[in-house]
C-alpha cells in the first residue's frame, strides 16, 4: 500500500483518497527503527517510538499506521488544523505519551486538531494515551491496563504537555472482555496539563477517563461514546468544566462512572441529553464527587449507587442528592431537583467541532509539475502554498470547491511562468475558492505570472512570493479561468505588500480570464502588473484597496465591472500606476455607500474608460502626482473634470460622463457562491 498524502504521479502535492488507506489487507503494523521514525514523518507515516521532539507540519495529513509513542524526554507538536488518520487497525493503532514525554496540540476555533479513521467507526482505533507523574491509587509506575504504559509518581504539578480544540473520532478498540482503549486516557496526569475544547466522537469505550492524578479539564463534548462518557478511578481530583454530553445510540452505558477511592473531582456546567434512556451518574465502590449546574434529560436512571456507596459521596449543589429510590430498586435513584440547571447550547459553545467531517477531504499543498486535475465530487482542503510550475497543469472542473485554511500568507495559489490554470466554472456550477469565515486578510488568493511584457523588464521579481515574471511574448497563454469565486484574500506580507484576491504579473493575452467575483479582499480585487490580458465580468465586493489596480504598462482591458464598496475605509475603484499602457475599461458601474474615492491615477498613468458609472464617492478622479487629465480618456475625450474646492489634484467629473447604464448583474447568480 502507498504512503497516504506524499507524493502523486508527477505531483509533489498532498492529495490523495483516505479510503484507500485503511485496507483490511494492510500487513499487521511493524515498529520500525528509531532511525526510521522521523523519516516516516517527514513522509506522513506516523508509526514508532518517538525519542526527540518534532513538530508536524499542518500542511501534511498524517497516516497513523501503528503505534506510535512519544518517549520520555520528547516531544510532539501538532500545529492547528493537522489531521492524523488512523488506520482501523483496532488495538494495534493508537498514539501514547509515555511517562517524562509531552504532547503539545495547538488546535484553534477555526482550525481543530483532527484524530479519526476514514469512517469514524467505533473501535476503529486506540485513540491518545497520556500517562503522567502525579499521584495515583495505583502507586508508583503502576503499568497501565492498555499498552503495559508505566505512569504514576509522587509530582502532582507535572506536565503531558497540551491539549486544545482536538477532536478525536472512531476509538474505543477492544483488548479483551475486560478492557478498551478510550478516546483519550489520561494515566496520572498533572495538574500542568493544560486540557480545552476537546472533543470525543464515536467512541466504542469511554469517551476520556481519568486513572487517578490530577488534570483538569474545560470544554468538552462527547458524543456516542458507548461505555461511560467521563470515567475516574485510582483517586482522581482534577475537574472537568463545561461538558456536553450527547447520547442517540442505544446500549451505552453512563454519562459518568467513577470507581474506587474518593478523590472527590468536581464538575461545573454540565449538560447530558439521551435520546435512548440510560444511566446518567454511576458511582462504585467509594467513588463521588461534587458536581454543580447539572442539566439531565432523557435518563432513565439519574444517580446509580451501584455498590452501596453512600449518597453523601456525591454532593449536587452543595448538598447531599436530593434523590428517591426508583420502584423495585435498592441503589439506583431519580433525582427530585439538582438536574435542571440551564443547558449547554452546543451550536453555540462548541461551534469548532463538525460531527459531520468528511475525512475524503484532499489537502492541496506542494509543487503541481504535470497535469494535475481535481474532482469536483471531492472537499479540497488548501493548507498552504499550491505552486504550478512551469510545464504543470492546474485543472479545476466546475463546481469544485476548496477550502482554503486561514493561514495568511502561508496559504495560496500560484501559476508560475510557463505554468497553466483552467479553471472551467460555470454560470451555475462556479469554482469557489474561499476561507471557512471568508473574512480579509484569510489567505494569499490566486497568483498568475506570464511571459508577456512589463516594463519591470524580463524575469522580473514579484512582490509576492518571489516569483519570476515578464518576457518577449504578449500573446502568452497562462491558461483559462472562467466562473470563480474568490472569497477572504489579501493577506498582508509587509507593510509595504499584500496579497491580492487575483494578481496577474506579465499575463498575456493568450489568456481567458471572464466572470470572476473577489469578495472581502484585505488588498486589491484584481491587479495587473503589467502584460497585456484582459479581463470580462468582474464583480468586485469590498475589497479594501483598490478594486481594480494596474501598473507597469499594463495594455490590457476590462469589460464589464461591478464594483460595491460598503465596508469604510477602503482606497479607490481604480488605481493605475507607473507608465501608461492605456488599458480600456468598458462598461463600469462602481457603487459606494461610505464614500471615497473613485479613480485614481498616479505618475503618468491613464486609460481609456466607456460607460462609466459612479455612485456614492466623495472624489471622483485624484491625479494623484499631477499626471495630466489627458491621460485619461472618458467617452473619447480628456477627462472633463472640476478640482473640488481646496484641492489641487482632485476632481469631480462631469455631469454625463459618470452616469452611464448601470452593468445588470442581476443575471449573474453565481457571483455570491460560497463554500
Amino acid at each position: 500500500m502507498k504512503h497516504l498524502f506524499t507524493k502523486l504521479l508527477c505531483v509533489v502535492v498532498v492529495l490523495g483518497t483516505l479510503a484507500s488507506c485503511s485496507s483490511s489487507d494492510d500487513p499487521d503494523p511493524i515498529t520500525p527503527p528509531v532511525a526510521d521514525v522521523i523519516e516516516n514523518l517527514n513522509n506522513g507515516i506516523m508509526q514508532g517510538n518517538l525519542t526527540e521532539s518534532f513538530t508536524l507540519d499542518a500542511a501534511t495529513q498524517y497516516n497513523l499506521k501503528g503505534q506510535f509513542t512519544i518517549a520520555d524526554g520528547a516531544s510532539l507538536t501538532i500545529p492547528a488544523g493537522t489531521r492524523i488518520i488512523a488506520d482501523a487497525g483496532g488495538t494495534e493503532v493508537y498514539i501514547a505519551v509515555l511517562k517524562g514525554g509531552q504532547i503539545f496540540i495547538n488546535g484553534n476555533p477555526s482550525n481543530p486538531v483532527i484524530m479519526s479513521s476514514v469512517d469514524g467507526n467505533p473501535s476503529d482505533w486506540g485513540g491518545l494515551t497520556l500517562c503522567g507523574k502525579a499521584t495515583t491509587t495505583a502507586g508508583v509506575d503502576a503499568t497501565a491496563e492498555v499498552g503495559g504504559f508505566v505512569y504514576g509518581g509522587t509530582s502532582d504539578t507535572d506536565s503531558s504537555g497540551n491539549i486544545s480544540y482536538l477532536q478525536i473520532v472512531g476509538t474505543g478498540a477492544q483488548i479483551n472482555s475486560e478492557s478498551q482503549y478510550n478516546g483519550v486516557s489520561f494515566y496520572a496526569v498533572g495538574s500542568g496539563t493544560v486540557v480545552n475544547n476537546l472533543a470525543v466522537i464515536n467512541g466504542a469505550d469511554d469517551g476520556v477517563e481519568f486513572f487517578g492524578g490530577t488534570v483538569s479539564v474545560s470544554n468538552l463534548y462527547l458524543e456516542n461514546n458507548d461505555d461511560d462518557s467521563i470515567d475516574w478511578t485510582e483517586g482522581w481530583n482534577g475537574s472537568v468544566t463545561n461538558a456536553y454530553i450527547s447520547h442517540t445510540v442505544a446500549g451505552f452505558s453512563t454519562v459518568f462512572e467513577g470507581d474506587k477511592d474518593n478523590g472527590n473531582p468536581t464538575f461545573t456546567n454540565i449538560t447530558a441529553i439521551s435520546t435512548v434512556g440510560g444511566t446518567a451518574l454511576q458511582f462504585k465502590k467509594q467513588s463521588g464527587g461534587t458536581i454543580t449546574n447539572l442539566h439531565l434529560t432523557g435518563y432513565s436512571i439519574d444517580l446509580d449507587m451501584k455498590d452501596d456507596g453512600a449518597l453523601s459521596n456525591v454532593q449536587i449543589e452543595g448538598a447531599d442528592p436530593d434523590a428517591e429510590l426508583i420502584d423495585g430498586e435498592t441503589n439506583k435513584y431519580v433525582l427530585n431537583s439538582g438536574k435542571d440547571a440551564t443547558p449547554i447550547d452546543a451550536s453555540a459553545d462548541f461551534p469548532w467541532v463538525n460531527t459531520d467531517i468528511n475525512l475524503n477531504d484532499n489537502i492541496l499543498s506542494g509543487q503541481v509539475t504535470g497535469t494535475m486535475t481535481l474532482d469536483a465530487s471531492i472537499s479540497y482542503l488548501l493548507t498552504s502554498s499550491l505552486i504550478v510550475q512551469d510545464g504543470g497543469k492546474l485543472v479545476i472542473p466546475a463546481g469544485t470547491k476548496i477550502t482554503a485554511k486561514d493561514g495568511g500568507t502561508d496559504v495560496y495559489i500560484a501559476v508560475l511562468k510557463g505554468g497553466e490554470i483552467d479553471i472551467q466554472g460555470e454560470a451555475d456550477n462556479p469554482v469557489v475558492i474561499a476561507s471557512i469565515n471568508g473574512s480579509p486578510g484569510d489567505w494569499g488568493g490566486l497568483t498568475i505570472c506570464g511571459k508577456a511584457t512589463t516594463t519591470a523588464g524580463v524575469d522580473a521579481t514579484a512582490e509576492v512570493g518571489g516569483f519570476i515574471y515578464g518576457g518577449t511574448e504578449d500573446t502568452d497563454n497562462s491558461g483559462s479561468i472562467k466562473y470563480l469565486v474568490l472569497r477572504g484574500t489579501g493577506a498582508q506580507i509587509n507593510s509595504e505588500s499584500q496579497y491580492n484576491g487575483l494578481s496577474l504579473y506579465a499575463v498575456g493575452s493568450g489568456t481567458t480570464i471572464e466572470n470572476v467575483s473577489v469578495i472581502n479582499g484585505e488588498d486589491d480585487g484584481v491587479e495587473f502588473f503589467g502584460g497585456t490580458v484582459s479581463a470580462t465580468n468582474l464583480y468586485l465586493e469590498n475589497n479594501d484597496d483598490d478594486s481594480i489596480d494596474w501598473t507597469e504598462g499594463w495594455s490590457g482591458s476590462v469589460t464589464n465591472a461591478y464594483i460595491s464598496h460598503t465596508v469604510a475605509g477602503f482606497s479607490t475603484v481604480f488605481e493605475g500606476d507607473k507608465d501608461n499602457g492605456n488599458p480600456t475599461c468598458t462598461n463600469i458601474t462602481a457603487i459606494s455607500t461610505v464614500g471615497g474615492t473613485a479613480l485614481q491615477f498616479k505618475k503618468q498613468s491613464g486609460g481609456t474608460i466607456t460607460g462609466l458609472y459612479l455612485e456614492g464617492y466623495d472624489v471622483d478622479l485624484d491625479m494623484k502626482d499631477d499626471g495630466a487629465l489627458s491621460n485619461v480618456q472618458i467617452e473619447g475625450a480628456d477627462a472633463d473634470a472640476t478640482l473640488i474646492t481646496g484641492e489641487t489634484k482632485k476632481y469631480t467629473l462631469a455631469a454625463g460622463l459618470k452616469d452611464s447604464e448601470k452593468v445588470d448583474v442581476s443575471t449573474w447568480a453565481w457571483k455570491n457562491a460560497n463554500l
